[in-house]
């Protein structure tokens, strides 16, 4: 199973660099991140199809699924996101060869790497442990509540032209700059814990902490947090809201 995941992994993002190369816009590989992992996660049921395999790759999908829809939503019909723009710009005439290797070889080999616990988990297909399971689950819901309505009160903030240009501090957003990033890697651990209740090994802990790793330090927050800066109120903002994990009024 290890290794038709990971070659369906790297076919999935060869696919999508040949149609990013054809259009001339990287950026559609963020509509393909989310469903990646449900394809990965359908071809381990379809290897091994259990209840609790199909149940796994039912809670990835419904994660995945609203992830590429709302990403497909916000970025289609519209110029290339400004970070592969920049990367466009910055690496010229080898843009085609290091945005292969630097952008869709890296997002497969880090899809491949935060994949690894459910696809261990998936392998056996048995529930080994039911309460673990279940923890599992109550914080997977817990991460998908969060990323789901923190979402939804930045859409409406955004959609009040009265706000244009100032920066969201209510609802989630007033405990955390990025709830929803914070909601997604809580959606990981509750997969890993699940995972884990299915037979893969610790190890695969790997798992929800790449995923939190690239959110936190690499491609979520640091990209957002170099935009806040040019808004209205950032630096109020910042010192009294965490960055990541939710607490409430860090300046008290």
């Amino acid at each position: 199973m290890l290794l038709i995941s990971a070659t369906v992994i790297f076919v999935y993002f060869i696919i999508w660099y040949i149609v990013a190369s054809i259009i001339k816009n990287a950026g559609i590989i963020d509509i393909g991140w989310g469903f990646g992992f449900v394809v990965v996660a359908w071809v381990g049921f379809i290897l091994n199809p259990t209840l609790i395999n199909g149940f796994l790759a039912a809670i990835i999908s419904l994660w995945g699924l609203r992830l590429t829809y709302h990403i497909f939503k916000r970025n289609i019909g519209k110029p290339e996101d400004f970070r592969y723009a920049n990367f466009r710009k910055q690496w010229g005439k080898t843009f085609y060869i290091r945005s292969f290797f630097q952008l869709f070889m890296f997002q497969a080999v880090m899809m491949f790497i935060i994949a690894l616990s459910f696809i261990y988990g998936m392998q056996n297909g048995e529930v080994k442990s039911l309460p673990l399971a279940i923890v599992g689950l109550v914080i997977w819901l817990i991460g998908y509540i969060f990323e789901i309505v923190s979402d939804a009160q930045l859409k409406r903030f955004v959609s009040n032209t009265t706000n244009r240009g100032k920066i969201i501090q209510s609802g989630l957003w007033k405990i955390s700059r990025h709830p929803n990033y914070f909601g997604e890697s809580v959606i990981w651990w509750g997969i890993f814990l699940v995972s884990i209740s299915i037979g893969a090994p610790w190890w695969t802990i790997i798992s929800p902490i790449t995923i939190t790793i690239l959110l936190r330090f690499v491609s979520g927050v640091p990209f957002l947090e170099e935009r806040m800066k040019k808004k209205e109120g950032y630096n109020e903002y910042k010192n009294k809201t965490s960055i990541f994990i939710p607490w409430i009024n860090k300046g008290d």
